[in-house]
């Protein structure tokens, strides 16, 4: 069952994304990046839907052009999440989503480069109260510093961030958000470790490129996971080269292991082996397809026998411990019925909605009563 995570998180100066709050102790935000060709204004309204549906907070959306200015435009009336633009080379693509509704600019200080231009974002940016985000990326930092350090590395990143955060200093503009992004793990977190300590407002965190599903998970898991837990990040995204979908999903295991957020349903399984009464992999890949849906923070253990069944399933709010002849399920960690092999799913779906609708039943009468 749900507990509270033993990280002290760092201090921050918060801002908001739309009517998301970013930093200053609110909870980590999750963020993901739509791949639609942003022109093609049905396509990507209908991905910031799934992204949504799936439990993003923020959505990012490249805006390479002042035609996909235009889109994005449409597309801000369309949907209800905050919307990030994406912003490379060129300022005046900046001016014009700031004028169009943004919630957030990103931009990129290796490629917008000169002051003057970064003068009229800024200014744009104050008179609509809207909030930048400096994203700093190894690929992409400026021909000064990667012939000063001859390399991309997380020394330069962060001179790139800190001239940045310097010129939004200079014209007294605190509402933004940083990110170095590297797709090496180590690079990444030691840029993130040292840019923490020199500023006050949030960061926000990537391993950007991390890769496929499966590699881009791991690594994403390594570097940000370490982060998450010394207490650095104020928001989140997953880079995977996959559906924007599976980064929203990894990033809510990511929080929801680190007891940092909870929302939806936390599967506790077993690997399987020999002993397991009933086929643990294919039920817990089949309940977590069908539970996808719920939002009420859960844990659900299933395990294949008693050797570590009743001691998961004492703890967790519906758990299923193998067993002869019968499976037992738990409910609030008390024994509550026996279950066979056959229909074990489609009880169990039935036992965890619930259980579910209880729990979410109980929330509403406490918020009610208070």
């Amino acid at each position: 069952m749900f507990s509270e995570s033993p990280i002290v998180r760092r201090q921050s100066r918060q801002i908001m994304v739309g009517d998301v709050p970013v930093g200053g102790g609110a909870p980590i935000s999750v963020q993901s990046m739509t791949n639609t060709e942003t022109c093609d204004v049905e396509a990507t309204v209908a991905q910031i839907e799934r992204i949504v549906a799936a439990g993003a907070d923020i959505v990012r959306v490249s805006v390479p052009s002042l035609d996909a200015a235009e889109a994005f435009g449409q597309i801000r009336q369309r949907v209800n999440v905050p919307l990030v633009a994406d912003i490379h080379f060129d300022h005046h693509i900046a001016l014009r989503v700031a004028e169009l509704g943004v919630d957030c600019l990103r931009i990129n200080p290796g490629n917008i480069t000169r002051e003057d231009r970064l003068r009229e974002v800024i200014a744009s940016a104050r008179d609509k109260n809207i909030p930048i985000r400096i994203g700093v990326n190894a690929g992409s930092l400026g021909k000064e510093l990667l012939r000063k350090y001859s390399e991309p590395t997380a020394a330069a990143m962060v001179e790139s961030a800190l001239r940045n955060v310097e010129l939004l200093d200079k014209y007294d503009f605190q509402d933004f958000k940083v990110s170095v992004k590297a797709s090496d793990i180590f690079m990444a977190t030691a840029a993130y470790r040292d840019l923490a300590k020199q500023i006050v407002q949030p960061l926000h965190l990537g391993i950007t490129e991390a890769g496929g599903l499966r590699s881009g998970t791991v690594k994403s898991a390594i570097g940000l996971g370490a982060l998450l837990m010394e207490g650095i990040g104020d928001t989140v995204r997953i880079s995977l080269a996959a559906d924007p979908v599976e980064e929203v999903k990894v990033a809510w295991d990511m929080l929801r292991s680190l007891r940092l957020r909870s929302k939806g349903i936390n599967f506790i399984a077993c690997p399987s082996c020999s002993r397991q009464n009933f086929d643990v992999i294919a039920t817990v890949n089949e309940l977590e397809s069908r539970l996808e849906d719920i939002d009420t923070a859960m844990d659900v253990s299933i395990i294949g026998c008693i050797v570590n069944g009743p001691g998961e399933a004492k703890e967790s709010d519906v758990g299923l411990t193998g067993g002869t002849p019968a499976n037992l399920v738990y409910i609030d960690g008390v024994p509550a019925q026996k279950l066979g092999n056959t229909d074990l799913v489609d009880e169990l779906e039935r036992l965890v909605r619930e259980q579910a609708a209880r729990k979410a039943a109980a929330a509403a009468d406490v918020i009610v009563k208070g």
